[in-house]
């Protein structure tokens, strides 16, 4: 078994090979580009409004529940679909899960938009 020592420049290469993937993700994605709208409608919200660090520390943690949820469920979609493109039972169950994680954490950030922004609204 080869061991690998620590080394900064494969870091670094790590790094770059997961920018590549972030910027692959947008090129590719539709869903990615209705992601960044309401990101940067949340942010611009969140500023109108005036909201505390704590609230914002919400949102960004709702956030990037919601891009790592994106992501994932685009990494499956494309694993599946390399296994087979033909119809099967069990792949459209991995990919309709995987879309529901999606929702899942749609539903928690739209939950605590509403829970920071709503008295906001009414006050």
């Amino acid at each position: 078994m080869k061991t690998h020592e620590f080394s900064i420049k494969a870091r670094l290469r790590s790094f770059q090979f997961a920018w590549q993937g972030i910027v692959a993700f947008f090129f590719r994605e539709h869903n990615a580009w209705l992601h960044f709208m309401a990101t940067v409608s949340v942010f611009t919200l969140a500023l109108l409004a005036g909201i505390t660090q704590t609230e914002m520390f919400a949102l960004v943690l709702s956030i990037g529940f919601v891009w790592a949820a994106e992501m994932f469920n685009t990494c499956i979609e494309h694993i599946m679909d390399f296994v087979t493109v033909e119809k099967h039972r069990e792949i459209k169950f991995i990919k309709d899960c995987a879309a529901g994680a999606v929702l899942v954490a749609a539903v928690t950030a739209l939950i605590s938009g509403a829970i920071i922004f709503v008295p906001k609204v009414f006050a």
